[in-house]
């Protein structure tokens, strides 16, 4: 099994060759992005990460919401799929917003 993965629209697809992850990681920072968000100061963003965060084995974790600024800066969130990734941001988004 791979730690690699890219991305074909919002679908997962695991990638065992570094070369094709690399050019494909390198080639496609829009299609990585999921959601960006600002309000004043403060930034939500949630990427695509591309790597397995799930160092415990399992279901892979390929996506992450941060804050950046704010009352919940540095706060993360990491996901399993494309739609639980979207649906994080929008519930970081709507915690910020409750904040201005």
């Amino acid at each position: 099994m791979t730690d690699k993965y890219i991305l074909d629209g919002k679908t997962i697809v695991p990638c065992e060759d570094l070369i094709i992850w690399g050019k494909w990681f390198k080639q496609n920072s829009k299609q990585r992005r999921v959601a960006r968000d600002e309000f004043r100061e403060i930034v939500v963003s949630t990427v695509f990460l591309g790597l397995d965060y799930n160092f415990n084995g399992g279901k892979p974790i390929l996506f992450e919401t941060m804050v950046f600024g704010g009352k919940y800066n540095d706060e993360q969130e990491r996901y399993h799929t494309y739609e639980e990734a979207e649906k994080g941001h929008k519930k970081w988004v709507k915690k910020v917003k409750k904040t201005l």
